[in-house]
């Protein structure tokens, strides 16, 4: 089966700057994402619960887009704009993709 190349972006932030990113991705022409809960982790200031709740927020959030490699940068600097003042983390990564067509 063929495959085909795409980066996958994941975006974890305060779940009280969701509609803030995702807005920002969409007018940066990013068509799709999903975003899930995060339950917890440990990072600079030590470990964190959703139920000890990281923020005054209701936790985090990581938001997952593919996107083509061709694209990534406006996405970037979408997602930038928002976590930079904000707790967040992103990453990058190659992924293959069976139906580019979607991307």
């Amino acid at each position: 089966m063929q495959t085909h190349r795409a980066k996958r972006v994941e975006i974890t932030i305060e779940a009280v700057m969701q509609s803030r990113l995702t807005d920002a991705l969409t007018k940066a022409g990013v068509t799709g994402y999903t975003v899930l809960p995060v339950l917890g982790g440990s990072g600079r200031s030590g470990p964190w619960s959703r139920s000890g709740q990281v923020s005054r927020a209701s936790g985090m959030v990581q938001v997952v887009c593919i996107i083509r490699p061709e694209r990534v940068d406006d996405l970037l600097d979408a997602a930038f704009a928002v976590v930079e003042r904000h707790i967040g983390i992103v990453s990058v990564s190659d992924c293959d993709v069976l139906r580019a067509e979607r991307f």
